[in-house]
């Protein structure tokens, strides 16, 4: 297998959101706590809600943030763990977890190379300006290592409790 050059975050993507079924993308990140996070750390043992989000300390991302932080003792109960990530610095998330409490970790994906894996960095136009970013999306990874749900374009507004009934679905 060659090495791959770093994808450059401002080029545009020809990823797609990975399937149900499918293998879930695999990734090394840094995140708070000083944790660096490989997500096959998870198989055989937890679920993994990867949720991606744009902005810490922004309205919508704090929302949902704060929705999976208030569901942590259920998500435990489901044998689940939950991680963040953002194109934020490790810093930035430190600040934003210490303001709201959260409970568990937010990893810095800086050049997006895990967004484009799962498909969740995408151009976005803003009155007529044209960038990328991350699109909130969330990847439920079932103890196998496998796309068990996956919401591509998620609406704040009762979110984590669709990522809770197909955690139940799961459990049987």
């Amino acid at each position: 297998m060659s090495a791959k050059k770093s994808p450059n975050p401002t080029r545009k993507t020809t990823s797609s959101v990975p399937a149900v079924g499918s293998p879930a993308p695999s990734f090394t990140l840094s995140g708070t706590g000083g944790a660096k996070v490989r997500l096959g750390q998870f198989k055989g043992k937890q679920n993994v809600v990867v949720y991606f989000y744009p902005r810490d300390n922004t309205p919508g991302c704090t929302k949902e943030a704060c929705g999976f932080r208030d569901q942590i003792p259920r998500l435990k109960r489901s044998d689940t763990v939950v991680l963040g990530i953002s194109s934020d610095g490790v810093e930035s998330h430190e600040k934003f977890a210490d303001k709201y409490g959260l409970p568990f970790i937010l990893l810095a994906d800086e050049d997006a190379a895990v967004a484009k894996k799962y498909g969740a960095w995408v151009e976005k136009n803003l009155y007529g300006r044209k960038s990328f970013g991350i699109q909130r999306s969330t990847f439920l990874v079932d103890k196998q290592g496998r796309l068990a749900a996956v919401w591509p374009k998620v609406k704040v507004d009762g979110h984590v409790g669709e990522v809770l009934e197909a955690i139940e679905q799961l459990a049987g």
